[in-house]
């Protein structure tokens, strides 16, 4: 398969990280690093940091509940800037309660642009199948709010080329012409995606794991998930998609050779 959209990689910052990146992402790569709750975006920051210095492109996620206050964002601003990091991803976080002032994206995204005097790049997520705690539409509103701060949209994980093809048909029309990155699950055991899929909403374009037929089976081999057909149709949508944000748990050696931005060494197939 020759896929003609870049693709850039999530990693989540557990002990460990760096030197599996190393040793299987080719230099020059696009690296996202997520911010857990039990993480921290200290442990976020300092991934990225570290990855930005080997020569990554990375884009930390900056969970806005997770922050304590205006001057911890103003330190890890720095220490991004520092690292030659030129975007950062603003999203609200999975934190039961804000540790400071930052109660959701938006507010976070205002201090970002304050603090950098707008020299930063700001992603944002975009939701084609709602929130566990909003639908689709309320969480079109509350991009519509922010989007003059944003500089691209990230869908959630989903798994229908035809529902993210709606959804940015949708941002279009609304007016939104950031560029999207359709999210998308890496290859994952098919347990592990329908527990962590269910865990974040994402519910209507996975309801083919459970059922029998050639789409479950095109998409499903011996129990684990290809994102390899849905890729190929996310490709050909209008409006065109700007890339494939891979989410890859972490299993960065049993990714599908995909066309890893950045650097000439991507892998492409």
């Amino acid at each position: 398969m020759t896929n003609q959209l870049p693709v850039r990689l999530e990693i989540i910052p557990t002990d460990g990280i760096i030197p599996k990146v190393r040793a299987q992402v080719p230099d020059g790569s696009t690296l996202t690093v997520t911010c857990l709750p039990h993480h921290g975006v200290e442990a976020t920051v300092r991934a990225a940091v570290q990855l930005g210095q080997l020569g990554y492109n990375v884009i930390p996620h900056l969970a806005a509940r997770s922050i304590g206050s205006r001057a911890q964002l103003a330190g890890l601003l720095r220490d991004c800037s520092a690292a030659g990091i030129t975007e950062v991803f603003a999203i609200g976080g999975d934190a039961a309660e804000a540790a400071g002032p930052y109660g959701n994206s938006g507010v976070l995204m205002e201090d970002i642009a304050d603090l950098t005097g707008g020299t930063m790049a700001i992603g944002v997520a975009g939701y084609p199948e709602g929130h566990p705690k909003c639908n689709e539409l309320q969480m079109l509103d509350a991009l519509l709010q922010k989007q003059h701060l944003a500089s691209t949209v990230v869908t959630q994980m989903c798994f229908s080329a035809p529902r993210i093809g709606w959804y940015a048909e949708l941002l279009r029309r609304e007016g939104v012409d950031l560029p999207i990155w359709a999210g998308v699950a890496g290859a994952v055991p098919r347990a592990k995606l329908v527990s962590l899929a269910t865990k974040i909403g994402v519910g209507p374009s996975l309801k083919f794991l459970s059922r029998k037929g050639p789409l479950a089976r095109r998409l499903l081999n011996a129990g684990s998930y290809s994102s390899r057909s849905l890729v190929s149709e996310l490709s050909a949508l209008e409006p065109a998609l700007e890339g494939i944000h891979l989410y890859t748990f972490n299993g960065l050696e049993t990714q599908p050779a995909l066309n890893w931005s950045g650097g000439e060494g991507a892998k492409a197939s």
